[in-house]
C-alpha cells in the first residue's frame, strides 16, 4: 500500500553497489530518494578504510572486471580506474604457485615446459580416477577433473577452509569445471576490462550517491513501520529471509572474519596483492596487501588475513550455501517477495546469490529500466 503523503519516491535500504546504482538512476530521473544504511559507512562490502594513505578493502579484496562495454563505460564516467590486473599467488607448504592454473603453474608442479607436455601430465593425473563415473562429492569431482597433485596442493585445503567441511562432505556443484590455460598468462580474469577505482571504491559510491540524502547507522527492520510510511516504493537489499522474519526458516551462509594489521617497518610484505594459503593447517585462506591494488610506494604497509567463519546472528553473511535445500527455501521467500506491492528486492542478499560487481550493476540498471520510470 502506497502511503498517502509520501516524502520520498524511493527509500533504498542498503548503500552497497546495487542500492547505490539504483538510487543514482532514480535521482537522475528526478525522483526523491532516501538511502538508509545499517552500518556506520556507505558502500556495503566494497567500502575502503583509508589508513595512512592506503585504501584498505575492509571486507575483502574487490577487483572490478567485466566484458561488458556499457558497464565499463558506466563506471568510468563516474570515476577513473587504474590498470590493476589480478594475478594471485598460491602458497602451499612454503612453495609458491601461480593462479589461475596455467603454464606457469604446470611448470611449478611438474617442470613441464610445453602445452603438450602439460596436457599429457594432466591427462595422466586424470586417468588415475577415470573409474569415477558419477562423482558423489567435491573431492571425487575435483580428482576426476584435474588429478591428485593440483587437487591436494591447490584445491583441497583451501576449499575445506572456505566451506568449513571436508571435501568428501561437499556437493559437486561447487566445482563444475576447472579451466586450464595452456599459456604463460597469470591474469586471473579473461575479461577485457579490469582495474581498481583510483582512490578506492569509496570514490565510486560517493559519485553514485552525489546529491542524494543518506542516513547511516539506521536499521530499516527495527523501524519498518516508520520508514514504510515515508516512501512510495522501497528497494530492499538486505537478507530476504530476515525481511520476512524467517517465516520459513533461515537461509544458510558462510561468513568471513578479517584481521587488519599495519606494519610500520615494512614497505612490501609479500610482493603481491593477494596470496592464497592452501593447506588446511593454516586457518586463514589468504593474505591481502592492499597497497598493491593501487601501486602504492609508502614506506609501510597494511595486510589483512582473511578467515572463513560460520554464519550466525550478528555476523555478516558473505557466501550463500546454494544447495538444493537452501535454493528451495529461497524460492519460497521469492514467491512472497513477488507478492509485495510497495517493496522491490535486489542485490546479493535479497537474491540469495554471489554476484560479481559488474553483474550487480547490470542487475540494478535492469531493475530500474523494467520499472519504466521517466
Amino acid at each position: 500500500m502506497i502511503p498517502p503523503k509520501a516524502l520520498y519516491d524511493y527509500l533504498i535500504v542498503g548503500s552497497g553497489l546495487f542500492g547505490s546504482v539504483f538510487a543514482h538512476e532514480a535521482y537522475k530521473a528526478g525522483k526523491r530518494c532516501l538511502v538508509i544504511e545499517k552500518r556506520a559507512h556507505i558502500g556495503g562490502n566494497i567500502y575502503c578504510e583509508e589508513i595512512n594513505g592506503i585504501n584498505v578493502h575492509k571486507y575483502g579484496a574487490h577487483i572490478f572486471h567485466t566484458d561488458n562495454d556499457k558497464t565499463w563505460e558506466y563506471v568510468n564516467q563516474l570515476v577513473k580506474f587504474n590498470r590493476y590486473t589480478n594475478s594471485p599467488i598460491a602458497n602451499y607448504k612454503g612453495k609458491l604457485y601461480n593462479l589461475p592454473f596455467n603454464m606457469n603453474t604446470f611448470y611449478q608442479l611438474w617442470g613441464v615446459r610445453t602445452p603438450q607436455e602439460a596436457m599429457d601430465k594432466i591427462n595422466e593425473q586424470r586417468n588415475e580416477f577415470a573409474h569415477i563415473i558419477k562423482p558423489k562429492n567435491l573431492e571425487e569431482q575435483a580428482l576426476k577433473l584435474c588429478g591428485k597433485d593440483m587437487y591436494e596442493r591447490l584445491i583441497k585445503g583451501y576449499t575445506e577452509k572456505q566451506w568449513g567441511r571436508a571435501a568428501t562432505e561437499l556437493p559437486t556443484f561447487i566445482i563444475n569445471r576447472i579451466p586450464f590455460r595452456l599459456t604463460f598468462d597469470n591474469n586471473y580474469f579473461n575479461d577485457p576490462y579490469q582495474g581498481i577505482p583510483i582512490g578506492g571504491y569509496n570514490k565510486l559510491i560517493s559519485a553514485l550517491l552525489e546529491g542524494i540524502e543518506v542516513k547511516t547507522n539506521t536499521d530499516f527492520l527495527k523501524h519498518r513501520t516508520e520508514f514504510s510510511s515515508i516512501a512510495k516504493k522501497i528497494l530492499y537489499t538486505g537478507c530476504i529471509d530476515e525481511y520476512f522474519d524467517h517465516r520459513f526458516g533461515n537461509l544458510e551462509y558462510r561468513s568471513l572474519r578479517f584481521e587488519h594489521i599495519c606494519i610500520d617497518d615494512t614497505a612490501n610484505y609479500q610482493g603481491n596483492a593477494v596470496v592464497n594459503y592452501c593447506e588446511r593447517e593454516i586457518p586463514y585462506t589468504r593474505i591481502i596487501e592492499h597497497k598493491h591494488f593501487e601501486f602504492g610506494t609508502q614506506p609501510f604497509t597494511v595486510i589483512t588475513r582473511e578467515y572463513p567463519d560460520s554464519f550466525e546472528t550478528g555476523k555478516e553473511p558473505y557466501y550463500p550455501i546454494n544447495d538444493n535445500k537452501n535454493n528451495l527455501l529461497f524460492k519460497s521467500y521469492q514467491e512472497l517477495a513477488n507478492q509485495q506491492t510497495q517493496t522491490l528486492f535486489g542485490g546479493r542478499l535479497a537474491q540469495y546469490t554471489y554476484a560479481d560487481m559488474d553483474d550487480t550493476i547490470t542487475a540494478a540498471l535492469e531493475l530500474w529500466r523494467n520499472l519504466g520510470e521517466k
